[in-house]
């Protein structure tokens, strides 16, 4: 974790709701796809946490969904401002783990993280395959850049007004056999994903955070082997220690 400083070059919406933020500035804190950032934002106590889309050198992209008073002062903030920000926090995915063709399950802005992963994926001589889930054709985000990357794409929406109509699940038969799983979205998704899917896997989850980086032990939630903080242990576990409280 690092603290730096990064200059807005963009701040634009690219769904409903939805923003894609491109920052600049020192990425060299970033070492693995499914880490996040937490942005210190004027006015406001706590940092927001995000999880990060992609990077390059100097380039940190961000993906977004207004759902509070934080999210909405930062789609207010313009191109030339700066922000604070913790960088490489978590744990990030562990690419060795793929196979030769592994599947990325995405479900609304679960779905940026596993951008950044793909791209890096693709770029070592794997076969991914995307299953993505949205409520509606107007919340879909980034469907068409892992096209543009050559893997297949699975898309479901709930309403079944673009692609399918149901859920991730729904679609995951439609891809081939795969070799691993790499999953992010809400917790619904992720327990249902868990349940059918065939092989080892990966789940990043979404948590109320405080600090950011294991302090305050406010994001901790339960496994097989014990509490773990998903700030810092987390945000992605391995599919074998994920324990689900019982169906109620």
């Amino acid at each position: 974790m690092e603290r730096v400083r990064y200059a807005i070059e963009s701040n634009c919406p690219i769904g409903e709701g939805v923003y894609e933020l491109l920052l600049r500035g020192d990425t060299s804190p970033f070492t693995a796809p499914g880490q996040f950032a937490a942005l210190a934002l004027e006015g406001f106590f706590l940092r927001r946490p995000i999880s990060v889309c992609d990077w390059e050198e100097d380039r940190l992209t961000l993906v977004y969904k207004i759902q509070g008073k934080g999210t909405a002062a930062l789609a207010e903030y313009a191109p030339g401002a700066s922000l604070d920000v913790l960088a490489g926090l978590g744990n990030g995915y562990d690419m060795s783990k793929s196979g030769h063709a592994p599947l990325l399950a995405g479900g609304g802005v679960g779905t940026p993280p596993l951008y950044g992963l793909c791209r890096r994926l693709v770029a070592e001589g794997k076969r991914p395959a995307a299953a993505l889930g949205f409520n509606r054709a107007r919340d879909v985000i980034l469907a068409d850049r892992f096209a543009a990357l050559g893997v297949p794409v699975y898309l479901a929406t709930v309403d079944g007004s673009a692609g399918a109509k149901g859920f991730v699940t729904d679609v995951m038969a439609r891809a081939e056999a795969y070799s691993y799983v790499y999953a992010c979205g809400p917790e619904p998704m992720l327990r249902s994903v868990w349940e059918k899917s065939e092989t080892g896997g990966q789940f990043s989850f979404e948590e109320r955070m405080g600090c950011g980086f294991g302090a305050c032990m406010g994001c901790s939630r339960e496994t097989v082997s014990g509490s773990k903080r998903i700030c810092r242990d987390g945000p992605v576990l391995e599919k074998e220690e994920i324990a689900w409280p019982a169906r109620r």
